[in-house]
């Protein structure tokens, strides 16, 4: 794979984000690549050194892009770029960077061995959501992580109904529920109880928020599972139902809302540093094993 041109995408509310982006911008010209920089990155970080291009030119003009930010930045940007071929690569300027795995201090060395071929590339599935109320469809988007549907406001639960492929599974009364990806599995979903899928496992998760039934537990799905969900009752919720597709949200559901939810056509690429493991990112963000047997650790008996 050649990178001729490569896009660079920054969480710009960082304060300080200016320097690693020129500093990066600068090794990826010195490697031969053209420069391009999201517009509202470069407006907000003053790091006008290289051409602004929006999204669409991006996706365009881009064979890489490489965000620098946390999981969220990276997340808007597969969402921006899920319809095209562009590859993706994440510095971790945030805090647990789980998709966003090259350290900050390593990153000129890590992009430097990617672009010269050294890499591993890992393909994510996302999902598509609709929000239809009657025949009318009220919003739409796409998802990285997760589409998930919960009460907006104080009171009581709300009542789902859901169906898989045309068929009834079961209503629950919750604070709300999780479709999870096998990306999104290590976020909300995890901590509201749920499995962690590898990226490799094609599959979706089905997640609970804080059921009244306690046997309402969480169940992995095929991935070409077609969901339809019903809002059937808002109980004592004083704002409604939300829906949000990777947090973000639309609100004032009402009773009789359906969210069609399904894998989405497109795919994100991501590429990884020669020698990356999964299992050493779960190792890292959930301090698995740190203070039990740290040599059986090939992370901390490397350093």
């Amino acid at each position: 794979m050649h990178f001729n041109t490569v896009a660079l995408i920054g969480r710009y509310q960082d304060s300080g984000l200016d320097t690693p982006l020129r500093r990066l911008g600068a090794v990826l010209q010195a490697l031969g690549c053209k420069v391009l920089i999201e517009a509202e990155t470069g407006r907000n970080t003053g790091v006008t050194d290289f051409p602004l291009a929006d999204y669409t030119a991006i996706g365009q003009q881009a064979d890489l892009a490489i965000i620098m930010g946390g999981d969220g930045t990276m997340l808007a940007a597969a969402r921006r770029l899920a319809t095209t071929n562009v590859a993706m690569i994440g510095i971790n300027h945030g805090r647990l960077g789980f998709i966003t795995d090259i350290p900050l201090d390593s990153a000129d060395e890590a992009i430097t061995g990617i672009l010269n071929g050294a890499y591993v590339e890992d393909e994510r599935v996302l999902l598509e959501g609709r929000v239809l109320r009657g025949n009318q469809e009220m919003a739409s988007g796409l998802a990285l992580n997760d589409v998930i549907i919960n009460r907006a406001g104080r009171g009581g639960m709300i009542e789902l109904k859901v169906e898989c492929n045309g068929v009834f599974m079961h209503s629950q009364r919750a604070d709300g529920l999780i479709i999870a990806t096998p990306t999104g599995s290590t976020a909300y979903a995890l901590s509201a109880g749920g499995p962690i899928l590898h990226p490799q496992v094609n599959a979706l998760v089905l997640v609970p928020v804080a059921p009244q039934t306690l046997s309402n537990r969480p169940i992995t799905l095929p991935e070409d599972s077609h969901l339809n969900i019903t809002i059937r009752a808002l109980g004592r919720v004083e704002s409604g139902a939300s829906v949000h597709f990777d947090m973000q949200a639309l609100s004032n559901c009402q009773e009789g809302d359906q969210i069609v939810v399904r894998r989405s056509p497109h795919r994100v690429r991501f590429l990884h540093p020669q020698g990356y493991s999964y299992f050493s990112t779960l190792r890292s963000k959930l301090n698995w094993n740190r203070m039990l047997h740290p040599w059986d650790d090939p992370d901390e008996t490397s350093r």
